[in-house]
């Protein structure tokens, strides 16, 4: 056969290094601070949740295609009690779909809302599926590349850059706030910036916001609480990042019912449904407490802070992150500039896995220095990993 096997706008994804890396751990024994999933299950009560509803057969069956009505009904109950002070409120008949998880969230949003040919602004770095979904949906990814301002020890969004990258065929901006791979959190001035071009050019945008409650510095604001943004922005989130059931994939979408429902009809020939008896669970994780939510925040917070010290004494540069799992950091201190070499040497230097940010990147030689590390670990893993770090700056 000689026709390639796989589409060629795809082909240029190839096999991750996610998974090259995850393996290259698993080989060598080193600890694994690249993919963001934390080393310890969520709470013990919303296990409980999922189990009591396998053993009762709910959702042993096709669940309903936009999700259990419980699940949807505590979603829109959550946007209530954490952004109705901002005005943000949703119907759960109409205005919130369950997804597989957020990454089957962003590839149905992509593929529904847009044609081929159409541009997509996505912030440089970006997750690694946006690329590969605006490939499937037949868009062309534009980049906006958020750039590390060493004197604050933060990545920062070029206004300007943004605008100038909207023309006549943009239509959609795909924003990710917390953002991963740098931390950063959007500020009220740069989201408002982001909301008077989208509703000045009529764009939509589809928000990734699955670190909604990740954030340890000011707070999370959803785009599609701004002036003239709910009717355009669909709102991704999920219970993984939240609960800590990575494996569970149960996410959610809310916007406007005519966006719901498109995204419906690109969500049904993907998946079609999804973990019906985790829906239940997710339900009632929906509705812990407020000291649920801080106590994560805060949990992680220490978490980042014991890292962010043992990569500074390791002789990196940090970019303190004010939300996700994330850190990232600048290796030229170490004396490298590329950050795949050094990647692939360290679980061999020093017994420890983290990720190069130019795979998060268009512009590889802007990625080329950066590397990434989890901190959704237990403090005795990050301190193991702080202690083994320390052999570079010896050395």
């Amino acid at each position: 056969m000689d026709r390639p096997l796989l589409n060629r706008r795809l082909a240029e994804f190839g096999t991750t290094i996610f998974a090259e890396m995850s393996a290259l751990a698993v080989r060598t024994g080193s600890l694994n601070l690249g993919q963001g999933f934390p080393d310890a299950d969520g709470p013990e009560e919303v296990r409980e949740a999922a189990v009591r509803a396998l053993r009762d057969g709910r959702g042993n069956q096709y669940p309903p295609g936009p999700g259990i009505p419980e699940l949807r009904a505590a979603v829109a109950a959550h946007q209530e009690r954490f952004y109705g002070r901002l005005g943000l409120s949703y119907d759960p008949d109409t205005e919130v779909l369950v997804t597989a998880g957020a990454t089957e969230a962003i590839a149905a949003s992509l593929l529904a809302l847009l044609e081929p040919g159409d541009e997509v602004i996505a912030l440089e770095p970006y997750y690694d599926s946006y690329a590969a979904c605006i490939a499937m949906a037949g868009g062309r990814r534009v980049p906006v590349t958020l750039r590390p301002h060493p004197e604050s020890g933060s990545y920062r969004l070029d206004l300007d850059e943004l605008r100038d990258a909207i023309t006549d065929k943009t239509r959609l901006i795909l924003l990710n706030t917390p953002h991963n791979p740098t931390g950063t959190v959007l500020t009220h001035e740069e989201l408002s910036a982001v909301a008077r071009l989208a509703v000045e050019r009529d764009l939509l945008v589809v928000t990734d916001e699955v670190y909604e409650h990740l954030v340890f510095e000011g707070e999370h604001l959803p785009l599609a609480s701004f002036p003239g943004m709910r009717e355009r922005t669909v709102t991704i989130s999920s219970a993984g990042k939240t609960f800590s059931f990575t494996g569970w994939k149960v996410g959610w979408i809310t916007a406007p019912a005519e966006l719901v429902a498109a995204v419906r009809s690109a969500k049904q020939f993907l998946t079609y449904v999804s973990a019906g008896p985790f829906q239940y669970a997710v339900a009632e994780a929906l509705a812990l407490p407020d000291s649920y939510f801080t106590g994560l925040r805060d949990d992680l917070r220490t978490k980042r802070d014991v890292l962010a010290a043992g990569l500074t004494d390791a002789g990196f540069q940090v970019f303190r992150p004010t939300g996700t799992y994330f850190i990232t950091t600048d290796i030229r201190p170490l004396g490298e500039t590329d950050g795949f070499a050094f990647c692939r040497a360290l679980p061999e230097r020093a017994g420890v896995v983290a990720i190069p940010n130019a795979v998060f990147y268009d512009h590889k030689d802007e990625g080329a220095p950066f590397v990434r590390f989890a901190f959704c670990k237990s403090i005795e893993v990050l301190q193991e990993a702080a202690g083994r770090l320390k052999a570079l700056a010896s050395g």
